[in-house]
Formats: C-alpha cells, structure tokens, sequence
C-alpha cells in the first residue's frame, strides 16, 4: 500500500486522457479521489483498481539534457489500398511497441482512394521517427 496521491492532470498523462475525461471520471464516481482546496487528488491504489493494472509511478523530467523532438509530414502517391494498409499497421505496431522512457510517439495516417495518396504524420523523439522512416522506406522499396 502507497501514500501517493496523483493530481487529475497526472493521472490524465498516466493513462493518456484528456483531463476533462479524468475529471468527469472523478465526477461521477467511477473514479474515487479526494478534494483538497479546489483540486482533485487520486490515491494510488483507487488508480490501480480502476486501470486494473499496476501503476508505476511517473519519471522525473531530465532537466540537465537536452529534448528534441521531430514532426514530420510524408505524403506518398500511387499507393495502393493494400500497401497504405501494410504502412499504417507497421507504423502504428512499432510506435506501439518501443521501448519505455524517451518521448511518446505519436503517428497518424490518412488514406485518399480517389488519389490514391497516404498521408502519414509522425511526432516523436529523433531516434525513433527516423526508426519509422526507416521503415516505411523499406515497405515501399520492397
């Protein structure tokens, strides 16, 4: 048993919600916590028996490093509904499944069939979204 009380805003981060969500949570009670002043405050335990599973406690920022991050847009032509299909699962899989610490990595994708054209978003940290540039090279090398 632990003493550690979370803010909504961390809780939000946790488990990747928007803090309305979390807060409405707390609202209508599918989520106990405590209010002190004009905040909510989640025990840790209340957390792990909503989530079902065990939480880790959230890392402390690097604040004596540098951060960089990369955003990038690639638009690719001529592709098919197929190969836009094998992209977005490989992309969305491998940004699933890195490995822990370093910055989240996000990806989004869109496919136009009228022009046959992927658009496909990456935001992350340097290593990784070259990783999944990579990638995406070699699907359409291939």
């Amino acid at each position: 048993m632990t003493d550690r009380l979370y803010s909504v805003e961390q809780v939000a981060d946790l488990l990747g919600l928007h803090v309305r969500t979390v807060r409405s949570y707390v609202r209508d009670g599918k989520l106990p916590a405590a209010r002190i002043g004009k905040q909510y405050r989640i025990a840790h335990d209340d957390l792990e028996a909503f989530t079902g599973l065990p939480i880790t406690a959230p890392q402390t920022p690097d604040t004596t490093g540098r951060h960089a991050e990369a955003s990038c847009i690639v638009e690719i032509d001529a592709v098919d509904r197929t190969t836009a299909d094998r992209i977005t699962t490989l992309l969305t899989a491998s940004a699933a499944t890195r490995g822990p610490g370093g910055t989240p990595l996000r990806v989004e994708t869109s496919y136009d069939p009228g022009r046959s054209r992927l658009k496909v978003i990456l935001l992350g940290g340097l290593t990784d979204t070259a990783r999944l540039l990579d990638y995406m090279d070699g699907v359409l090398t291939s």
